[in-house]
């Protein structure tokens, strides 16, 4: 071998080693900082790769009747959940696991996809509408063997996992579903809008959407929990460490009686039913304090079809107008023309405008109204009567001449300074044209017409009704009610702005764009009957801590006072209280034993353009001393003697235990003391109710 060749290997291996020597240099000095320097650090770091924060859901709380029977109450159940997230990290997107959790449950890799996927536009259910960042429960109720190979073979079901949760139950099934109200996952729009939420989120946890659920949401879903996890590298766990224990929701107890509640569903059902009706309502208010006993709406649903996830096709039947929106409480929401029981308020008017409360007035088969005649209901005359009578009877053109000559005194179609308008004003004393508070979401506040919303409502609409005065509706294929529309839309389009004499004699007896919710007729009556003052609503009477404590009562607040004097209010209510014995609803409490509990009340027929009449009856009992009010409407029900009052009349037995049930047996009486429960129930320490 060469000098030169040897010179250049020596210098070669001199290199290396100098390479090797530095090398090892580097890694001892990084090393010396990993683990001196930074020590520390990546301690911390390695630890929090292990260690996961878990947010513990709460036990929701539940939501009891007056006398402390559940009306929504939690039983546990095996749910499965999927993360999302975990699942879109994995090198095939989670297909693998999805099709291995499919064989588990029994179901469809592509249902197990679209319960997962987000909703948004163009996506129909089943979807998820909460945040992606929490578990997607996939299914709930299932057994323990299927439980158990999720969870013993976590490796191969990484993102998914199966623990015993609440669900809620509802023992009463639909009734009082609007008002109860139901639960769907938090969005994560909510998460970033509201304070605090975030923090306490479980990632289960759902929130109140509509009902007692919404309103009272934040005292019903209690406080999260937090506990650490540890696991090792393939995500089992090997340390649990629970820093803070959840803490169950308040229980909320209600004025509701589930008693009261289950006769008010089935004889409400049975009127419409009757007559095939497309819905109705039915409230029951105690007079005393303003709470409500029953509320129910038809058509309704099962608010168990949440839990889990809703199907599409239950989905849209709830949205649907041709399945009557089962969603939305006719109760609180559904506005109608309320007939001849709004004359409660027109009465009151006629009085505190001058009309002498014991004087006399005509009434003939028809009036004439700026050159119209208004009919009586039936033709019929009855000539020189009294207030008392006119209500009783129910004569129209009493009314008619009142509202009228009251529109006349205020200028007629030329109004000139300030209006009066004392029918509308009394309306709005009474609570109509307004919401009245109840602690429910979603309320309509009706309609009470008068000449500035009537100026305003043309100056909205001018430009589509003259477009429809020329075009007409060719979309209306009957050829007369197309007619009428654009003879209608002309007359809109110039003098819209006016308020007419016919608006203010229909407006008299509750017709024409008067528009209520059963509710405020309700509350209406109980301040008539009463003690004059006008209440907002309560359903929730209490809230409890979950160790049994009073946490607080629910108030319910007086928003308003009658401006008609108690004598006034006496006169119209000891009318009221003939009209089922010598009115226009005596055909429909024949037989019953007004000896024993006298119902006093006022029928209503409203017609509805291109629709049968609304069937209407407003009453109260004892009549002498009332403590209840209960308003029954059948939307399409025809008249209200017919539909409305004999379901009244059931409802009325059932809380009295008047006659014989169906099977010829002494009815049992719902409230035998004739009072609603007037004592708060006494809850345990462990939840339970003690009776």
């Amino acid at each position: 071998m060469s000098e030169g060749r040897m010179t250049r290997m020596h210098t070669r291996l001199i290199v290396l080693q100098i390479v090797v020597v530095s090398l090892i240099v580097i890694l001892v000095v990084r090393l010396w900082q990993v683990q001196v320097v930074r020590g520390r650090e990546f301690v911390a770091v390695a630890t929090e790769t292990r260690t996961r924060e878990v947010v513990v859901p709460a036990l929701r709380g539940q939501i009891l009747d007056a006398t402390g029977r559940p009306l929504v109450r939690n039983s546990t159940s095996l749910v499965v959940s999927v993360d999302r997230t975990t699942l879109e990290r994995l090198p095939d997107g989670g297909a693998a696991v999805l099709a291995r959790l499919s064989k588990v449950l029994g179901v469809s890799r592509e249902k197990l996809k679209q319960e997962i996927r987000a909703c948004g536009p163009g996506v129909s259910r089943p979807c998820w509408p909460g945040s992606p960042y929490q578990p997607i429960p996939v299914a709930s109720r299932i057994p323990q063997r299927q439980a158990l190979q999720i969870v013993e073979r976590q490796e191969d079901f990484p993102g998914v996992t199966a623990e015993i949760q609440a669900v809620r139950d509802y023992p009463s099934g639909k009734d009082a579903a609007q008002v109860l109200g139901y639960l769907q996952p938090v969005t994560q729009s909510e998460l970033e809008k509201r304070e605090g939420l975030k923090a306490s989120f479980s990632g289960v946890d759902l929130v109140g959407r509509d009902g007692l659920e919404a309103v009272y949401d934040p005292d019903l879903r209690g406080q999260s929990g937090l506990r650490r996890v540890q696991v090792d590298r393939m995500g089992k766990q090997i340390a649990v460490e629970q820093p803070r224990s959840p803490v169950t929701g308040d229980t909320l107890v209600t004025s509701i009686d589930a008693r009261v509640q289950d006769i008010v569903e089935k004889s409400l059902s049975e009127a419409v039913k009757s007559v095939g009706s497309d819905g109705g309502a039915a409230v029951v208010l105690d007079v005393k304090t303003g709470r409500v006993i029953a509320m129910a709406s038809l058509p309704t649903y099962n608010p168990a079809v949440w839990s889990g996830g809703i199907a599409e096709r239950d989905y849209q039947h709830l949205l649907s107008k041709k399945s009557g929106k089962p969603l939305v409480s006719r109760a609180t929401n559904g506005t109608f023309a309320p007939g001849s029981t709004f004359k409660i308020s027109s009465v009151s008017a006629m009085v505190a405008d001058g009309s002498p409360l014991h004087g006399t007035y005509e009434c003939p088969s028809a009036y004439n109204v700026a050159g119209r005649a208004f009919g009586n209901a039936g033709g019929m005359s009855l000539g020189s009567i009294s207030l008392h009578t006119a209500l009783v009877k129910s004569c129209d053109t009493v009314f008619y001449r009142a509202g009228y000559e009251q529109w006349q005194r205020d200028g007629g179609n030329k109004p000139k300074g300030k209006v009066k308008e004392p029918m509308a004003n009394m309306a709005r004393a009474f609570g109509f044209g307004r919401r009245t508070g109840i602690d429910l979401p979603g309320e309509s506040p009706g309609l009470i017409p008068d000449r500035t919303w009537k100026l305003n409502l043309w100056k909205a609409t001018k430009d589509e009704n003259c477009k429809r005065a020329k075009t007409g509706f060719p979309e209306i294929k009957d050829e007369g009610r197309a007619a009428f529309a654009k003879r209608l839309a002309n007359e809109n389009c110039l003098e819209g702005d006016i308020f007419h004499a016919y608006e203010a004699a229909n407006f008299s007896i509750g017709q024409g764009d008067v528009l209520v919710t059963p509710l405020q007729l309700a509350r209406a009556y109980a301040a008539l009957v009463g003690d004059g003052k006008v209440r907002s609503p309560r359903i929730g009477w209490a809230l409890f801590r979950p160790d049994g404590t009073l946490d607080k009562e629910i108030k319910v607040p007086v928003v308003g006072k009658l401006p008609i004097n108690k004598e006034t209010r006496d006169y119209i209510r000891k009318a009221l209280s003939e009209v089922t014995s010598d009115g226009t609803a005596a055909g429909a409490f024949r037989g019953f034993p007004m000896n024993e509990v006298r119902i006093g009340g006022k029928t209503g027929t409203a017609e509805v353009w291109g629709k049968r009449d609304t069937s209407w009856f407003a009453s109260f009992a004892p009549a002498e001393n009332p403590q209840f009010v209960t308003v029954v409407m059948v939307s399409q029900g025809g008249f209200g003697a017919e539909t409305a009052a004999p379901a009244a009349r059931k409802i009325w037995e059932g809380i009295y235990g008047l006659g014989k049930d169906d099977n010829g047996k002494q009815r049992k009486a719902a409230l035998p003391s004739g009072h609603p429960v007037e004592r708060l129930p006494v809850i345990r320490r462990d939840g339970t109710v003690a009776r």
